[in-house]
């Protein structure tokens, strides 16, 4: 079928998804085509605010013209050289992301599941050379509820059922924990030195927003180190002041021996992710041992460096954090009107409401419908969770649009049930 000018309804467009797309996703049925700032225009011109930030990682506003001119500047340049050759933009994006996040080396990669990959793959190399530990005997310590990405190594160690019925055999050389157990990690670590690396998101967010309690990564932190194990932090989600901090990890002052990047660090306009660690791990990796066609490419090196600047210049982190708290405030206020708000959760801008209603019931998926019908998009995770984590240039104003917008929904829907 050959390409028209004719303009398709939101209707056609999801046909056509359907019939030439895997069903590998399921999305609300709403078809977008234009973004500026926190807001969204489907094909029919209805305007919506962005309450998802494409999972956060539109964290600087969709199509924000710092990071937009650093792509089209670097498109119409050079945009690509693998790693056969040097080229004048990654040892800058590399000294600037180091010292952005204080870290001796990067590994540039290109999607958040290849990092996690990446630092996997590192974490194993440093326990066999570094640790001691013998080889093919390496054992990384993952959480329950997990969501580090869908790869067949990353799906080994998850206990989600959708994410792992018919894809085995696994990976081995995983051992999984409750999540915020700091005593289950404790025993894990005692009597297996075989232990190579301890992964974990600071702040479970497909999971549902799970924010462990206060002291649990500082804790996690330090018996790593007493046990020497690397602390991996997966900030694929919550990194890049979506939490309030520019790490998550900030607000408890602990420095991961391996950071994961994702999402954010491009603003939401290319695929870009990074593994950083000091010397003494990094250097584990040498030519051909790991690496990527497109990874460390002149434009994502351009990007990511716009990207970052826009976070600090515009104080995205410190807005993050007052207008997550004004969020919760005015959930919380909700929940005393309405049933259907079993509680609100979350940390900055990364929040999500726990609807009244069972996991297998379609409320929050419903919810989510006639949010979108009122200007506001979100997605439900695990079945009766709603996540709400909109770009972080939000302005008060606009979010206490948003939050009455999400009242009246609720409280109209109860009435209606």
């Amino acid at each position: 079928m050959a390409q028209t000018s004719e303009k398709l309804s939101s209707k056609d467009y999801i046909a056509l998804e359907d019939k030439y797309g895997a069903h590998n996703y399921h999305p609300l049925p709403v078809v977008l085509e234009k973004g500026a700032g926190v807001h969204v225009w489907d094909v029919e011109g209805k305007k919506y605010y962005d309450f998802l930030s494409a999972y956060s990682a539109v964290n600087q506003g969709h199509c924000h013209p710092k990071i937009i001119g650093a792509l089209t500047d670097q498109a119409n340049t050079l945009t690509l050289t693998s790693r056969a050759f040097f080229n004048d933009k990654l040892g800058v994006y590399e000294k600037f992301a180091s010292e952005y996040f204080g870290f001796e080396k990067i590994l540039p990669m290109n999607t958040g599941a290849e990092a996690v990959e990446t630092a996997l793959k590192i974490a194993r190399k440093w326990g066999y050379e570094k640790k001691g530990i013998a080889q093919n005997q390496g054992k990384i310590i993952v959480c329950e509820n997990n969501f580090h990405g869908r790869t067949t190594t990353i799906i080994s160690f998850s206990n989600d059922p959708d994410a792992r019925q018919n894809f085995g055999p696994f990976t081995t050389g995983f051992v999984r924990i409750p999540y915020d157990d700091i005593d289950a990690l404790r025993e894990a670590l005692r009597d297996d030195s075989n232990i190579a690396a301890f992964l974990v998101e600071p702040i479970q967010g497909e999971a549902g927003v799970y924010v462990p309690g206060d002291g649990y990564l500082t804790e996690a932190a330090k018996l790593c180190k007493e046990h020497n194990v690397l602390f991996i932090a997966d900030e694929v989600q919550t990194g890049i002041a979506r939490t309030g901090r520019i790490l998550a990890v900030d607000h408890e002052n602990v420095k991961p021996d391996v950071l994961i990047l994702g999402k954010a660090i491009s603003g939401g306009v290319y695929p870009i992710s990074a593994v950083l660690a000091d010397n003494d791990i990094m250097e584990v990796i040498h030519p051909g041992q790991h690496g990527s066609t497109f990874g460390g490419n002149p434009i994502a090196a351009a990007v990511a460096m716009a990207a970052l600047e826009v976070v600090k210049d515009e104080k995205l982190a410190e807005n993050a954090e007052v207008l997550g708290e004004l969020f919760r405030i005015e959930i919380s206020k909700l929940a005393k009107k309405s049933k259907l708000v079993s509680m609100v959760r979350g940390k900055g801008l990364l929040n999500a409401i726990i609807v009244n209603d069972s996991p297998n019931s379609t409320t929050a998926w419903d919810l989510c419908i006639k949010l979108a019908e009122n200007g506001l998009l979100a997605k439900p995770t695990h079945g009766n969770i709603i996540r709400f984590a909109p770009p972080l240039v939000i302005n008060q104003e606009q979010l206490l649009e948003c939050t009455s917008i999400i009242g009246k929904t609720f409280l109209d829907f109860e009435e209606n049930m």
